[in-house]
């Protein structure tokens, strides 16, 4: 089924219209344990640049250290994504987070590691794809913001990338950003479970910016699916038993906004991983709900999501569902400071 919502991206990239629902890679080569097959996660990105109209791209998400040894695994994969299928590099737009020091302790935004992850990046990519657009995962509290992004500025004038954007950052630090040079995209956390102030601030200071919201885990990390009952539903070495969220003392406390969810979505003729995406997607033409998936159908399904309609009932009615079931839990692992959430 051809896929019709679209968004258009914000700075230096406004002219790149993209599909309104991303596409999230990470889980293909970062999964703690397990191998995902070349050929699976293949299919996964091919179907969603074909489901897409004539001039709109898919954006794809990935990251320089996306590997279960924080390698350039998920870049590698994309690399020989491309060797196969030349003629899907230019469908497509690509986000790469980096940044991330090189002793792997955090985020290290001096101009020289911002050297060093964009030259990785390229390196892994092998000249098979433009890198896009470039994105410190954190935001490095040691190093002025504007420090980092004039030096990430002087890199798109060498050639090495054509666009800026910020992940995991408050409002304030992207206005002062935005104010060195204009930020094409911020990518944050949304979903049904993860709409906290900041976040409604982020979303405003956005729009008012020209900057699109990348909004990454909009069905919270699998759970708001339905799929996932009890922490025994994750996988042994899955990072999600790690966060808060997912524990035992808190999963069937927070199952009860899946339930109520789950009943929305069933009168809407969606599954609930359509609605949330959705949701997320009705929070303003800028936002670009972004789940990960490495499997076609479930890309497919994801895309759709986009194109689900919500009423002003519909709205209303998720709002008060999100309004009476408190979440329990953080976002990762009990300790916002070491996750470098809202820099």
């Amino acid at each position: 089924m051809p896929i019709n919502n679209t968004a258009k991206l914000g700075g230096t990239a406004s002219d790149e219209t993209v599909a309104k629902v991303g596409h999230g890679l990470m889980m293909m080569t970062w999964r703690g344990s397990g191998v995902v097959p070349d050929e699976q996660c293949f299919e996964a990105i091919k179907a969603g640049i074909d489901a897409l109209p004539p001039g709109t791209k898919a954006l794809l998400n990935s990251g320089e250290f996306y590997a279960n040894d924080l390698g350039t695994g998920n870049l590698e994969l994309l690399a020989r994504f491309f060797d196969k299928h030349p003629g899907y590099a230019d469908k497509t737009f690509l986000s790469v987070k980096g940044g991330r020091s090189a002793q792997g302790l955090g985020p290290d935004g001096s101009p020289e590691n911002l050297r060093r992850s964009v030259d990785s990046i390229n390196a892994a990519l092998r000249g098979t794809k433009k890198l896009d657009l470039f994105e410190s995962a954190r935001v490095d509290h040691n190093v002025p913001v504007e420090e980092s992004i004039k030096a990430l500025a002087g890199l798109i004038k060498e050639g090495k990338f054509d666009h800026i954007g910020l992940s995991e950052c408050s409002a304030a630090t992207l206005r002062r950003a935005h104010a060195v040079h204009p930020i094409a995209a911020v990518e944050i956390e949304v979903s049904p479970w993860s709409y906290e102030e900041e976040t409604k601030k982020v979303i405003a200071a956005s729009k008012e910016l020209g900057i699109s919201v990348v909004a990454y885990s909009p069905l919270g990390r699998g759970f708001l699916t339905g799929a996932i009952k009890s922490v025994d539903d994750l996988p042994e070495n899955d990072m999600r038993r790690r966060f808060t969220r997912f524990g035992e003392e808190y999963m069937k406390h927070n199952l009860a906004l899946v339930d109520a969810l789950q009943a929305i979505a069933a009168k809407k003729g969606c599954t609930p991983g359509q609605l949330s995406i959705a949701w997320v997607g009705s929070l303003g033409e800028h936002v670009i709900p972004l789940p990960g998936s490495s499997k076609k159908e479930r890309t497919l399904e994801n895309l759709a999501g986009g194109d689900v309609v919500l009423t002003e009932a519909d709205l209303a009615e998720i709002n008060a569902v999100l309004e009476k079931h408190e979440v329990k839990g953080d976002r990762y692992f009990g300790n916002p400071a070491a996750a470098h959430l809202w820099g």
